[in-house]
């Protein structure tokens, strides 16, 4: 089985890759940026892919669809920070056939890869859990916000200007004021500094699985 590891932090993917060797007969690549594991997986075409959100060069999630529409077979497994069920929802709906958090046990990121290298779906424990519990709960008015979206309310409540998320995502200005613009329409406020109190509020800014206090909410 070919494995590629897409992670913009080095000790993550060695991390991951040293994990990884306890599957027999297991070959692991690895991938910094996205425009890397675009080429990586072009010429590499592995088995399936582990994959982070947050990469260098743009969304992992953006990433994941322009793998799946090049190879619908294509096997992702998201293994992000967030432990939230919203991201987790969003990882399904882009193809991901897995979604581990980075807080779960390294058995659970085992038992994803070993899933989705049969094709089967995997979710670990804590966030099935909470998606089990929000199917019988009203919707939240995040549950309508893209993952793009998602990433840019994030961000805004870390405190980053639109012209530093614009940099950051590698995107224009003009699109981050645009989806800005989407985000209130869709939650129904009317100023910037509406969603970043909604972020807050709503504890939708997690890291490591632990969702912040307001006091301490840095990313």
């Amino acid at each position: 089985m070919k494995v590629l590891v897409v992670d913009d932090h080095v000790i993550v993917r060695e991390g991951v890759a040293r994990l990884l060797a306890a599957i027999d007969r297991v070959e692991i690549r690895e991938a910094e940026t996205t425009q890397d594991a675009l080429a990586a997986f072009r010429r590499e075409r592995p088995d399936v892919v582990v994959l982070d959100i947050n990469l260098k060069g743009g969304s992992g999630l953006e990433l994941l669809r322009r793998l799946r529409s090049e190879d619908p077979d294509t096997r992702v497994v998201i293994f992000s920070m967030y432990s939230d069920v919203v991201y987790a929802t969003s990882a399904r709906r882009a193809g991901a056939i897995g979604y581990v958090s980075k807080s779960a046990t390294s058995d659970q990121l085992l038992t994803a890869v070993r899933r989705a290298a049969r094709g089967e779906t995997y979710v670990d424990t804590g966030i099935a859990e909470e998606m089990a519990l929000s199917a019988f709960s009203p919707q939240e008015p995040s549950s309508q916000l893209t993952a793009r979206e998602l990433e840019i309310l994030r961000m805004l409540a870390d405190g980053r200007s639109l012209s530093d998320i614009a940099d950051t995502l590698g995107v224009a200005y003009k699109t981050v004021a645009n989806t800005c613009t989407r985000i209130k329409e869709k939650l129904g406020v009317e100023r910037t500094a509406d969603l970043i109190r909604f972020a807050i509020e709503n504890q939708h800014i997690r890291v490591l699985g632990q969702t912040r206090d307001v006091s301490s909410r840095i990313d």
